[in-house]
């Protein structure tokens, strides 16, 4: 009875984590990053990248910081951007957006189409693109 009792837990945890990890494959699908270029400053030890962030419809990307500036221009749809230490914000095509280094900031396609921004970076060469955060806590969507 208890072997039998081991094995039913094993396998609910087992489907749950491939339920959680399904999901969370899907929703980065949702979100596309194509790299447009990469190009080395004449600051030492910074570089630029450009790309292209397109959303589906609902699709989010977590609270997650960069290793410097990052400056967006929204190039269709609507999305929502939360950045730490302020209210969120929906921008539409043409709109602008400005993310100190190191800002913890999410960001949500809230419009029923596809929703894209191109996004230019100025960080510390080396040094990850992207960083998760995993300290945040919350019952909202990003």
């Amino acid at each position: 009875m208890k072997k039998h009792f081991i094995l039913t837990i094993t396998l609910v945890a087992g489907l749950a984590a491939l339920l959680i990890s399904g999901r969370a494959s899907a929703q980065q699908a949702a979100v596309k990053r194509t790299d447009l270029q990469r190009h080395d400053l004449s600051t030492p030890g910074k570089e630029t990248v450009q790309a292209r962030i397109d959303f589906a419809p609902g699709a989010a990307f977590g609270k997650h910081k960069h290793p410097g500036e990052e400056i967006i221009y929204v190039i269709e749809g609507a999305l929502e951007y939360e950045v730490e230490g302020k209210a969120p914000v929906v921008l539409k095509a043409g709109d602008v957006l400005f993310i100190p280094a190191g800002t913890i900031h999410a960001a949500r396609n809230v419009g029923n189409y596809n929703g894209a921004e191109l996004a230019t970076y100025v960080v510390e060469k080396g040094k990850p693109l992207v960083v998760m955060d995993t300290t945040a806590v919350s019952g909202k969507r990003p």
